[in-house]
């Protein structure tokens, strides 16, 4: 085969999403594949599907297909389906919500069953969302990290909000399937710049702040 025909040759990957309900699966599969996200919430029916073109190291036409699986298909007929013929799986919970994570337990049970069918498992990777939220953080590192090595998973922080960590934590997975390593400048390319809001406010709309009283002495305060 030539060069220009081994170049024509698409690679196809398929990533599937799985965890609870309001993890943020849609919104990383939208900031990956359009670099946007759903301001509002629609809960997921079923699965839905994205794609994404990249070109990885020496590979040509890499499509990256995303299995956005819907929380409430967990306990639906349907799993096995959407699991079966997966390349990686990526288990995604809310970094505000200990509850996301307990619950991909169940997540991990479901996918080793699917995956008794394949010859070659699916790659595990353990994706902790909304790192923007850090001051209403209810998940240790160290329990991400533990978890993650529990189960053989390889792990990321991401925020599909402001889109840190997600091109990078999908490129490394790709990349992982095809047994190519990211250069530092590959990897540096993927990390957006996050830009910090200024907010600004009129004098009058700030609240008055009363002034204290002047004096010489102290008053004190006994409790009998």
């Amino acid at each position: 085969m030539s060069d220009s025909e081994d170049e024509a040759v698409e690679r196809q990957v398929k990533v599937v999403l799985v965890g609870s309900p309001q993890v943020g699966k849609t919104s990383l599969a939208l900031r990956y594949t359009q670099d946007t996200i759903n301001k509002s919430y629609q809960a997921s029916m079923g699965v839905d599907f994205y794609l994404k073109r990249l070109v990885l190291g020496n590979e040509r036409n890499v499509n990256v297909q995303i299995w956005d699986v819907a929380g409430s298909a967990l306990a639906g007929k349907m799993t096995d389906k959407y699991l079966y013929g997966a390349h990686a799986i990526m288990f995604v919970y809310d970094v505000t919500n200990s509850n996301s994570l307990d619950t991909l337990q169940d997540w991990v049970t479901a996918v080793r069953r699917a995956a008794r069918a394949q010859e070659r498992p699916p790659i595990l990777a353990l994706v902790a969302n909304k790192a923007d939220l850090e001051h209403a953080r209810q998940v240790k590192s160290e329990r991400h990290h533990r978890f993650a090595n529990e189960h053989g998973m390889t792990s990321y922080v991401v925020s599909a909000k402001t889109g840190e960590g997600v091109s990078l934590s999908f490129q490394k997975v790709a990349a992982e399937l095809l047994g190519i390593r990211l250069t530092k400048a590959e990897q540096e390319q993927q990390q957006p710049v996050v830009t910090a809001e200024i907010l600004t406010f009129q004098e009058a709309a700030l609240p008055k702040v009363p002034q204290a009283a002047s004096s010489s002495t102290s008053s004190v305060c006994n409790l009998m």
